[in-house]
């Protein structure tokens, strides 16, 4: 290996040197050595100013006193005081009287959507479309009712909630469990396909005949005779195009043989009775509500 001497300068080296490599000694600049004590100064002035050691049951409050959670809690409150009036206006009217275009629709419209968003979204997802077992709220078919009074019921006391004596309940029977056998079920199925113009092509019209009998003596106490279902059972019309939980013969078949049984929490004691109207005004507007 050649050995290339190092030019010399006038820095001073440590006196190490190997393979020609020497070390020089170039100490840091001294305003950077400076702006280094500064830094420490600073975050150690940071942690005695600002919540910062952690301990058992928190942290050090910090000699300013400084928090954001009490900031957000402070803008909060600031938020809730300068809307306190529609508010109130808010828990007690009566939604059929609520006025498009007034500050107190616009408001409900706003609170209601956040409201949803928070609480509704999960099941009924976030544009409110549904999911299969979750309804579309945008359409206009509503298994218990499509009016703002009838939507408010439903958020109040739910669908079959165990929690609220005055929810709305209805059962659907598992036909699979010795009511029906599988040969039945399926002209049932068949015949339900035939009512509807989305599943009508598909339906085996021979079986179907053998199912209507079937339908009239366990189906038609909820359904109706004609398959338009009954809102004060939340039985569902199965004349129309809409299929809770598929139109497919599969899916039919597995309603008919195992009977669902959704669940919606009643919100009455979980929301303020003002978001409870928000939402009912912000659902009721979403293009289906009668």
């Amino acid at each position: 290996m050649s050995k290339k001497p190092v030019e010399k300068k006038e820095v001073e080296t440590t006196g190490h040197e190997w393979d020609g490599i020497q070390e020089f000694n170039n100490p840091l600049p001294r305003w950077w050595v400076w702006v280094f004590y500064l830094t420490i100064i600073w975050g150690v002035w940071y942690t005695i100013a600002y919540p910062a050691w952690p301990l058992i049951k928190g942290a050090t409050a910090g000699y300013l006193g400084y928090s954001t959670r009490a900031e957000v809690a402070a803008e909060i409150d600031r938020f809730k005081a300068m809307n306190s009036e529609l508010e109130t206006q808010l828990a007690s009217v009566d939604l059929t009287t609520l006025e498009q275009g007034t500050d107190l629709h616009n408001y409900a419209i706003q609170s209601g959507r956040a409201t949803f968003t928070t609480f509704c979204s999960q099941c009924h997802g976030s544009g409110a479309a549904g999911n299969v077992g979750y309804p579309n709220l945008l359409d206009n078919d509503w298994l218990w009712g499509g009016t703002i009074e009838d939507i408010q019921l439903t958020l109040q006391h739910g669908i079959r909630s165990e929690d609220d004596e005055d929810t709305r309940y209805s059962e659907m029977p598992a036909f699979g469990d010795d009511y029906l056998s599988d040969e039945e079920i399926t002209q049932v199925v068949n015949y339900v396909m035939s009512l509807s113009p989305v599943t009508k092509p598909d339906a085996d019209m021979a079986l179907a005949a053998g199912g209507e009998t079937l339908f009239a003596d366990n189906c038609s106490a909820c359904h109706k005779d004609d398959g338009t279902g009954d809102r004060t059972q939340g039985a569902p019309n199965l004349t129309d195009a809409i299929w809770l939980y598929g139109d497919s013969e599969e899916a039919i078949t597995e309603v008919v043989a195992t009977g669902p049984f959704g669940v919606m929490p009643a919100w009455s004691g979980k929301l303020s009775q003002s978001q409870i109207n928000a939402v009912s005004a912000y659902v009721h507007q979403l293009g289906g509500g009668e």
